[in-house]
């Protein structure tokens, strides 16, 4: 198997993204270096809601602080302390698919997985996976959430 120097794994703090980290963990080539990124949406308010309705405002630092936290304690518990490679930890604000693109300048592979949306849902929403499987200048290797869990079972 082909180890790879630099991985970039997008996390949106679901099992099946923890499911990808840990896969990128055994494709890391030694010494290489593994980024977790995580992507906060930007809230856009809705025109009809009154000011007076909105929830309180959290400051972007605040939210990105957090978020550093929480993928923090994601990463120890999903990766081995014997792993022979860096892992960095970077938390932005903006449209997700465009952030990842960005993150893949100087990286060798994308880990990720698929949301499992389908019909509808997909057609009106889209799919971050997809656009990055479409754009990404460097290989993506995507994970379906099913997958994953018959992975868990029978490692079981």
């Amino acid at each position: 198997m082909t180890d790879f120097r630099r991985i970039l794994v997008p996390h949106d703090f679901s099992d099946h993204a923890t499911g990808a980290l840990k896969v990128a963990a055994k494709l890391v080539a030694p010494r290489g270096v593994i980024r977790v990124l995580h992507v906060i949406v930007p809230f856009m308010p809705i025109a009809d809601i009154p000011p007076a309705a909105m929830t309180a405002y959290i400051a972007p630092e605040e939210l990105i602080t957090g978020a550093k936290r929480q993928l923090d304690r994601l990463v120890k518990k999903a990766i081995p302390t014997r792993l022979d490679a860096r892992v960095e930890q970077k938390v932005e604000i903006g449209d997700p698919y465009q952030r990842i693109i960005d993150a893949t300048r100087g990286m060798d592979l994308v880990v990720m997985t698929t949301a499992g949306r389908t019909g509808l849902s997909h057609l009106l929403i889209g799919s971050v996976a997809e656009k990055v499987v479409r754009h990404s200048a460097i290989p993506v290797l995507t994970l379906r959430p099913q997958a994953l869990r018959k992975a868990r079972a029978r490692a079981r």
